[in-house]
């Protein structure tokens, strides 16, 4: 299990994690997924509890990716502006945050992904993935290179991570 969520981690942070961390938060879920009660004993300080929707492994890692790689928020304006501030000011976005204010959702989506798609065309652009249970916020999202999107989607699923592209068609 530490294997699989070690790539799957590395797939959605595009370098937006050191090595290190991102087998700390492997292993560290990997107990988590493997005893959830002697992990909870050994970390007193963990805030869950067996109301959650999402096993504690899997509360493990999204709890322990940066904003830089897990995006949540209440609207895809919000969304998208966590999105832009993660690149900083030297990727110029066209789309702007604003232009998505009373836009409905499936239009603001499409805007988005477009916008999206364009960036590291050497990677085929990103796709926008809806990432495990949302808990506080309405959108819970990663960014993952198109060409990586197939063994992303593959490995959430080996790892019991819910994970599919936010644009769909239903």
């Amino acid at each position: 299990m530490k294997d699989t969520l070690a790539v799957l981690i590395r797939t959605i942070s595009s370098g937006c994690m050191s090595e290190d961390d991102i087998l700390r938060v492997a292993d560290e879920a990997a107990q988590a997924y493997a005893d959830p009660e002697a992990f909870l004993a050994a970390n007193p300080d963990i805030n869950y509890d067996a109301s959650f929707p999402i096993p504690l492994g899997e509360w493990v890692v999204v709890g322990s990716l940066p904003e830089t790689v897990l995006f949540q928020a209440d609207s895809y304006e919000e969304l998208f502006e966590q999105i832009v501030a993660s690149f900083g000011a030297s990727v110029n976005f066209v789309l702007k945050p604003r232009q998505l204010a009373r836009t409905e959702a499936k239009k603001a989506l499409n805007r988005i992904q477009v916008q999206l798609s364009s960036l590291y065309p050497e990677k085929g652009g990103y796709v926008l993935v809806d990432f495990s249970e949302p808990l506080d916020d309405a959108l819970q999202a990663v960014l993952v290179y198109a060409c990586d999107l197939p063994e992303a989607l593959a490995l959430a699923v080996e790892a019991g991570i819910f994970a599919a592209p936010s644009l769909r068609d239903d």
